[in-house]
């Protein structure tokens, strides 16, 4: 039995999100189904997380296992060729026998992209936001360190979110503004079923307020995600990388 695991890229918006649904298309789907065309066998792909429907990925991390011995560098060239043009596998690694792509991750941090002005090229990936180019962004990031730690986030989980368990250390947020453009990075161990987006949401609901801490820490406090404010669009929300030990770091 062989481990193997790789990095993923895709475009998230013509897919229900990552995983497998009923008449839904899913990025999961489609790597299972060209892995099965490949190895000519079902495999059970595990992934980092879940990404949410339109969100993209540039980092994501799956694994799966396997019988027998592949050439990854044939595998890897065959498995683009038979993917969607939306979604790329960039790494391939054969991994001890034990990692987990779920189980092992440590953090997962996902980057959001605000554009400033109207164009037929940013359209799709990020989020159009002309105020927020007057922002004070020192503000929105002392703003966010209220947010920061170990705490019951339900808040800002969608209502129908599978997970009892809604604790979760939230360990950095920072936004950065950089020509057209805001980016923010958003880093925790896990993450709810759009909570990133209904964070960031709410960062900026808070930024008009005259006590924002007071603001969100009642947001928190409330646990319903009617407390928050709107999410953000999906289209705008990216999986930049997932974090493992240095143990688990293979191709890193």
């Amino acid at each position: 039995m062989k481990n193997y695991k790789f990095i993923v890229q895709y475009d998230g918006t013509n897919y229900s999100g990552w995983q497998l649904q009923k008449n839904a298309p899913s990025v999961q789907w489609e790597i299972q189904k060209a892995v099965k065309i490949i190895l000519k066998k079902e495999i059970n792909l595990i992934a980092s997380g879940r990404t949410d429907a339109g969100v993209h990925a540039l980092g994501q991390t799956v694994n799966f296992k396997t019988d027998g011995e592949i050439d990854l560098f044939k595998f890897k060239h065959s498995l683009n060729a038979l993917l969607p043009r939306d979604i790329a596998v960039k790494e391939i690694s054969e991994a001890p026998l034990e990692f987990h792509a779920r189980f092992d991750a440590k953090s997962r941090v996902y980057f959001y992209l605000f554009s400033f002005g109207k164009s037929p090229f940013y359209f799709k990936f990020s989020s159009l936001n002309k105020r927020l180019a007057n922002f004070d962004f020192e503000r929105l990031n002392e703003i966010s360190t209220f947010l920061l730690g170990k705490r019951d986030f339900s808040s800002f989980a969608k209502n129908k979110t599978e997970t009892e368990n809604k604790v979760c250390n939230l360990k950095n947020i920072r936004w950065r503004k950089s020509g057209d453009f805001a980016f923010v990075f958003v880093e925790a161990n896990r993450f709810l079923h759009g909570m990133v987006r209904a964070l960031l949401g709410t960062i900026l609901a808070a930024y008009g307020q005259e006590n924002p801490g007071k603001f969100l820490e009642d947001i928190l406090t409330a646990g319903t995600r009617e407390a928050a404010g709107q999410a953000v669009e999906a289209k705008g929300l990216f999986l930049y990388k997932v974090k493992y030990s240095e143990s688990k770091q293979f191709t890193d």
